[in-house]
């Protein structure tokens, strides 16, 4: 480490830097040193991508759906400004990887007590299990939707994403984001031809984006309002993303980490504007269909996919519902996978074989989805899903808030310490996020 490295990261840390992120593919990836500037995007391009499949995975499906159907455009506000916090939390989790060698995991370790980090871990596990729950019900139900598979065999299908993340990882880790790139296509070609079939209004698209206090005033709108934002933030994301930008082979100086620090930033934020896209796409695609026609109280991914072939008059509007939601279990079950090796041997710095790693997350989630789908068959999905939203909206705080003190802290982040301005915004945003999933857990268990 230079003396001007040193000098900029590393005074506030209790330890020095150990082990690597993700050391099997660490730096594995060439930044061509003299190019221009959409060459060196493109060499920082895809961590942002993996990042944003979480925005649009299964779990958020159930509220877009709901809040289309129900208030027609309204909520679109609602997905940009929760679109407008991920981008935020996710360039100060980039930022917090690059700037001092760890990921967010590992910052918690160095900067916390044994018993505070066990209990984080355990907690972050429990997320990524809940999450993971979600996504594995989700790809499951497509397979269903498809091709008729029984839901306990598309359950234990789900599984077979170890072997593919396996596969890819050796060969290198941009096959990994090539694959979750072709995936996020897929998905936004589906709800590109899914929009032009139901032909919504696009006035009432544009003003739908404009915030309106009627939301705060009505108590039912603003509870799937705090649902959407509950879901949108997913704290795995955060330890995900500070690990994987670490796989660009940025030299160890202060100019080289502040242009990786700006070009990392700039690829996620693209990136969180497909997934903004896609939450878009699924609530105007249920309010064009589904607002005003009798179909109001359509929340249900099934109910959905029944509704809108003869709704829409074409077999292909359900058939692109059930790929994209196919694509989208998948992609995010891939993520979500890395984000397990990541938070286990971040926070307790234990280091398991990939494949065993793997499994063992992916058997976490499968084995109470098949319980329940054995009990009580599809119609506990749904209240299935919905509970690992609720899960990792009792996490959330527990990721935020050491997210966002670790790059306020100049000891820790020294000349890439967040500004003023991002530092009053980051402490806002999460405060806002904490109140309204405590809120979300209120109305949940107490029903007011």
């Amino acid at each position: 480490m230079t003396g001007e490295t040193q000098s900029s990261t590393a005074r506030g840390w209790r330890l020095p830097a150990g082990s690597v992120s993700l050391p099997e593919v660490h730096g594995s990836i060439d930044i061509p040193a003299g190019a221009g500037f959409w060459r060196k995007l493109f060499a920082f391009a895809g961590p942002g991508y993996l990042v944003a499949v979480g925005y649009m995975d299964p779990g958020n499906w159930a509220t877009d759906l709901a809040g289309g159907a129900r208030y027609g455009y309204t909520l679109l506000s609602v997905i940009m400004v929760s679109n407008l916090m991920a981008i935020l939390l996710q360039a100060l989790a980039a930022r917090l990887g690059i700037a001092s060698g760890r990921d967010l995991a590992q910052a918690c370790r160095d900067s916390y007590s044994r018993p505070v980090t066990i209990v984080l871990w355990v907690l972050c596990e429990i997320a990524i299990a809940a999450c993971d729950l979600a996504e594995v019900i989700g790809a499951a139900i497509a397979l269903n939707l498809l091709f008729h598979v029984p839901l306990t065999w598309g359950v234990t299908l789900t599984a077979l994403d170890v072997l593919i993340v396996l596969f890819l990882q050796h060969r290198g880790f941009r096959y990994v984001e090539a694959l979750v790139v072709g995936l996020i296509l897929a998905i936004a070609g589906s709800f590109a031809i899914e929009m032009w079939l139901s032909r919504p209004d696009l006035a009432a698209v544009a003003t739908g984006f404009v915030p309106r206090g009627g939301i705060l005033r009505d108590s039912q709108m603003l509870y799937i309002a705090i649902g959407i934002l509950g879901a949108t933030v997913m704290p795995h994301n955060l330890y995900l993303h500070s690990s994987i930008v670490q796989t660009r082979k940025y030299a160890d100086t202060t100019p080289s980490k502040a242009e990786a620090i700006r070009y990392s930033t700039i690829d996620s934020s693209v990136a969180l504007m497909s997934a903004l896209f896609i939450n878009a796409a699924i609530l105007v695609m249920a309010a064009a269909v589904f607002h005003g026609t009798g179909h109001q109280d359509v929340a249900d991914i099934g109910d959905a996919y029944q509704l809108l072939s003869p709704l829409l008059g074409t077999t292909m509007a359900s058939v692109l519902f059930a790929v994209a939601l196919l694509c989208s279990g998948q992609n995010a079950t891939l993520t979500g996978t890395l984000a397990g090796q990541i938070v286990m041997e971040g926070f307790i710095n234990i280091r398991l074989r990939p494949w065993l790693r793997r499994l063992i997350t992916r058997l976490i989630a499968i084995v109470p989805a098949i319980i329940v789908v054995a009990m009580y068959g599809e119609r506990g999905t749904g209240p299935l899903i919905i509970l690992s939203q609720v899960v990792l909206s009792l996490q959330l705080p527990f990721a935020v808030f050491p997210l966002v003190a670790f790059t306020s802290d100049p000891h820790k982040m020294g000349v890439f310490v967040s500004p003023l301005w991002v530092k009053l915004l980051a402490w806002s945003v999460a405060v806002i996020i904490a109140l309204l999933n405590v809120w979300l857990l209120y109305q949940t268990f107490v029903g007011l």
